[in-house]
């Protein structure tokens, strides 16, 4: 599908020779529609995978085979929502993607920015890369909520920028284990993710319902301050 979709939306794509083509990667991106998780598989040039709910792999009948097929095409992971176990389980997860040398994907906001502005990154995303050892690019989208506007089913033909950034070493801020560093990573990684999609600055975390690995690593990593 990636070649159909570079025809019909004509995406700008820079920095693709930034993302190393084997060994552990986290793809950390800013968060504007739903399209944001086909977006990403399809112009990464090499196989992404991210944790979505697993009602999208559980459906029936017709719907539910195209609905599963789909997901799985573009390498999500069924993970179930929720605290205590579900949350550790849903980290992991994503460890377990990165620990085979894979490329993981993750939204360190933790949900859709409603209002266009980039918000603080939650530490999930810091934890991961310095239990793996995994390097993070940073990614930079840009119009694709024009694309699938909150409350729209059909997504719509638009122009979209997705901006790749130089790989992150994180592990210099210190272990996983401490909370300094997993918020110091954090803010590395948003700053860049902030030069990359020029958006403007919310300042606070996103209080929107959260979904995915970096909302359930809410529940294990609450909101770390330095």
């Amino acid at each position: 599908m990636a070649p159909i979709a570079r025809i019909i939306f004509r995406p700008i794509i820079t920095g693709t020779e930034n993302i190393p083509r084997s060994g552990r990667v986290i793809i950390a991106s800013n968060h504007l529609s739903f399209i944001d998780s086909m977006v990403i598989p399809l112009v990464t040039p090499r196989r992404v995978q991210y944790l979505a709910k697993s009602t999208y792999f559980t459906g029936t009948g017709i719907k539910g085979y195209l609905t599963r097929t789909w997901f799985e095409s573009i390498g999500a992971v069924g993970i179930e929502r929720g605290a205590g176990q579900a949350a550790q389980d849903a980290l992991d997860a994503g460890r377990s993607i990165l620990e085979a040398d894979s490329a993981f994907a993750i939204y360190p906001e933790g949900t859709r920015s409603l209002d266009g502005r980039l918000y603080k990154g939650r530490t999930g995303v810091a934890w991961l890369a310095l239990t793996t050892g995994a390097v993070v690019v940073p990614v930079g989208l840009i119009g694709t909520q024009e694309i699938q506007p909150v409350g729209t089913r059909v997504p719509r033909v638009r122009k979209i920028t997705v901006n790749f950034g130089e790989p992150i070493d994180v592990s210099r801020h210190g272990p996983a284990t401490s909370g300094r560093a997993r918020r110091q990573a954090t803010d590395e990684i948003m700053a860049a993710i902030h030069r990359l999609s020029g958006q403007e600055l919310a300042g606070r975390y996103n209080e929107s319902p959260r979904q995915g690995l970096q909302g359930l690593a809410d529940k294990v990593f609450p909101r770390e301050r330095v």
